[in-house]
């Protein structure tokens, strides 16, 4: 019988694969295309409608981007971005219409990018105007546990951003650091780790903001157990070696959580760059007590140490390694912000490449940092500016769109969560692509220039393809 039902399956396998190939290589398929590129008004702009023809066997000469839809990988979980205090501020500042514009631009999937999900701070982190926590100094039974600073400014952005995204949004939370009394160096900022006494009590501190945050009509997906566990930062930083963090994990968070009737809440492990995501995989994913807790793991861009190269394979070691966990892409951003470099290209080009790469190993989610900063690249109480893809000048009421907007929109415009993952290959080197089919039968694929000529392919499914043509430094979606 088990022989019997394998090959059944093969069978049906091979069926499905013939049946969608030749339903999405059909010549009445239609190829829209839109467009964002240097040095031009192009702007996720419809910019062409092709046709599939025949073709067979390209020739090597020929440039290629190869999509299999019958090969489907991860399901999309979401693009979006941080809501932090420094963005609830700054668009706190801006005229209603301005605001209106802002959520539109963000959350809306037919006039903005459609932004799906979210990510915000337990108390305070560098992109707040001061630390701050939600209890007094030394309340170790938290029974002064409030969150009535947050109610100012990021819970009613918050709730408008949910509104805008038509009542639902994907929000996970992070800590920079526990209250200063609860470390070994007394201080919030600084580094430091937790002391092992004050463990119960900082996972009961999740608790307690879960369910106020959700008491205020805000959803907690899930979250990050320490925002960068190996950076001492001279803002809120705390250090969780891979066992510190594997130990709290099992022995602390996640049994807390289950006894509070929190056991559905994603954790996510690591939250911090590429280059060490591996050993602390291992060292969490091996141990049976403390993976039955991690949903998966998140990680960052920066990685000062790997000579200026993302680290992308990192990604796809842990996702082989770790099939059953997933990976979530939880901060990126521009450094060292400079007002004069708002149209600089190369940083939306940033994002293209991380996003294609990050996606094509494995990674189920994509989440950006501040979703808006005012026009000194804050606010930051420690000086720590950066760049977001629009800028708000709080002295003109304007709105300031960067190229990394538009570059993050030609993914989360256009895929939507519950896709899936296909393959999708360039022949040339000069070209960075991505695909995903969506729910609705429709596939995107992402393709990116990152030369300096005109480069025209060919977009080839089975024996079709159809002749498309991107222009220097561009990136383009092709719906079909």
């Amino acid at each position: 019988m088990r022989i019997i039902l394998i090959a059944s399956l093969s069978i049906f396998a091979a069926s499905c694969h013939q049946k969608i190939s030749q339903t999405f290589t059909s010549d009445s398929k239609t190829i829209t295309v839109y467009t964002s590129a240097e040095n031009t008004d192009l702007r996720l702009s419809k910019t062409e409608v092709a046709r599939f023809r025949d073709m067979p066997q390209p020739l090597e000469t020929q440039v290629c981007v190869f999509v299999d839809p019958g090969k489907t990988f991860q399901s999309f979980l979401g693009i979006g971005a941080a809501l932090t205090d420094a963005s609830a501020e700054t668009f706190a500042k801006l005229s209603d219409t301005k605001q209106e514009d802002l959520l539109k631009a963000y959350f809306d999937k037919d006039i903005g990018i459609g932004y799906t999900l979210a990510r915000t701070t337990i108390h305070s982190c560098d992109f707040s105007s001061g630390s701050y926590t939600y209890i007094a100094e030394g309340d170790t039974e938290l029974k002064t546990f409030s969150i009535d600073h947050d109610k100012n400014y990021r819970i009613p952005f918050i709730k408008k951003a949910i509104a805008a995204a038509g009542g639902q949004l994907t929000m996970y939370v992070s800590p920079w650091s526990p209250p200063a009394f609860m470390k070994t160096n007394g201080d919030m900022l600084k580094g430091g780790k937790l002391k092992p006494e004050f463990a119960p009590v900082w996972a009961q501190y999740f608790v307690k903001f879960i369910r106020a945050y959700e008491k205020e009509g805000i959803p907690i997906w899930g979250l990050t157990i320490q925002n960068e566990p190996m950076a001492t930062q001279r803002w809120e930083s705390c250090i969780f070696t891979a066992e510190e963090e594997r130990d709290f994990l099992k022995n602390n968070l996640g049994p807390t959580l289950q006894k509070n009737g929190l056991g559905d809440k994603k954790i996510i492990v690591w939250d911090h760059n590429r280059d060490l995501m591996n050993q602390r995989a291992n060292t969490i994913f091996n141990d049976p007590e403390a993976s039955k807790y991690a949903w998966g793991m998140g990680f960052h861009w920066y990685e000062p140490w790997s000579g200026g190269t993302a680290m992308f394979e990192n990604v796809g070691l842990v996702h082989q390694a770790f099939p059953d966990k997933k990976l979530m892409f939880t901060e990126g951003c521009v450094e060292s912000f400079d007002a004069g470099k708002y149209q600089y290209w190369a940083n939306g080009e940033r994002y293209g490449r991380s996003i294609i790469h990050d996606f094509n190993n494995g990674t189920v989610g994509w989440t950006d940092w501040n979703i808006l900063l005012d026009e000194t690249g804050g606010p930051n109480h420690v000086g720590n500016f950066c760049f977001a893809p629009i800028h708000a000048d709080s002295k003109s009421d304007k709105l300031i769109f960067t190229p990394s907007y538009y570059y993050i929109g030609h993914f989360s415009k256009f895929i939507r969560p519950g896709a899936k993952r296909i393959i999708s290959a360039p022949s040339r080197s000069q070209l960075l692509t991505t695909s995903f089919v969506n729910t609705d039968g429709k596939i995107v694929v992402v393709v990116m220039n990152q030369s300096d000529i005109k480069i025209s392919y060919n977009l080839c499914i089975g024996t079709k393809a159809a002749e498309i043509s991107i222009l220097p430094h561009a990136i383009q979606t092709l719906i079909i």
